[in-house]
């Protein structure tokens, strides 16, 4: 256990990221249970210390976005006993193939044509904005999973920063949680201790060289911009958020208050 984190949370050795979402306030006076819904990175690479902590935690359903490339270069998670696992990919593992083979691969001068000049925060906001159109079926089948009988639950990407980031964010919206809070919850990926570890092909200094790390901290960056793109593509596209959940997710408002009922104290 190597990791220096506040005392709130729990030293994981193999996961990064993980937080419980516990505590965050809703419009309305109530605030999400802690011990109910939790987030982090893979579980590929959790240690048996790491897994025994889990297992402490009762959990229902882990939700997996990982596509199958992700789990392919990270590994499966751990299984925890009595645990259900639900693989959910919200990313093609075809799409961007090969600007990822340039991001682990790629040398300066290619790095500076795909991530240069702001290319690199606006491919993350267009990973957001896809995200959030067109993966409702995803996003609907966790929140109906919640509202009937999937908590405790785990939801985790690879750095648990951005499908994972927007899986909270969906779900937080529906508990009615104020949206500073949830913003607040997602900048918390930035911390040294939950940050992803960019991982390049070449051990060499030049491959991790300033430039290099500044060219790609977009794509491991949370940003503030990235998750109001989100909800800014929610607005745009069916008006409100509430109109997302009912029309969009095919949340019922009986199933919104059972999700609130589960997850809110």
């Amino acid at each position: 256990m190597t990791q220096q984190v506040p005392s709130t949370e729990p030293e994981l050795a193999g996961v990064r990221n993980f937080r419980d979402v516990g505590g965050l306030p809703t419009v309305d006076g109530r605030r999400v249970r802690q011990g109910v819904l939790f987030r982090s990175g893979h579980l590929a690479h959790a240690t048996g210390e790491d897994a025994a902590f889990m297992t402490t935690l009762g959990l229902h359903t882990i939700f997996d976005f990982r596509n199958e490339a992700d789990q392919k270069l990270e590994g499966p998670d751990v299984e925890l006993p009595g645990v259900r696992n639900v693989n959910l990919p919200l990313s093609d593992p075809a799409d961007g193939a090969e600007f990822w083979r340039m991001v682990r691969d790629g040398d300066l001068d290619q790095l500076r044509a795909i991530l240069s000049d702001g290319k690199g925060a606006d491919r993350m906001i267009a990973s957001y904005r896809t995200i959030i159109r067109n993966r409702t079926a995803e996003h609907s089948q966790v929140l109906h999973a919640l509202a009937e009988d999937s908590v405790p639950a785990l939801m985790h990407c690879a750095a648990g920063k951005d499908r994972a980031g927007l899986s909270i964010a969906v779900t937080l919206l529906a508990l009615g949680v104020e949206r500073e809070a949830i913003v607040d919850d997602y900048l918390k990926s930035n911390a040294k201790h939950r940050r992803y570890k960019v991982h390049r092909s070449s051990s060499a200094a030049s491959a991790y060289s300033p430039e290099v790390m500044e060219l790609l901290s977009p794509l491991f960056d949370a940003r503030a911009e990235y998750l109001a793109a989100a909800f800014d593509t929610i607005e745009e596209t069916w008006g409100c958020v509430d109109a997302y959940l009912e029309k969009g997710l095919g949340l019922t408002p009986e199933t919104r208050e059972r999700l609130r009922e589960r997850l809110l104290d």
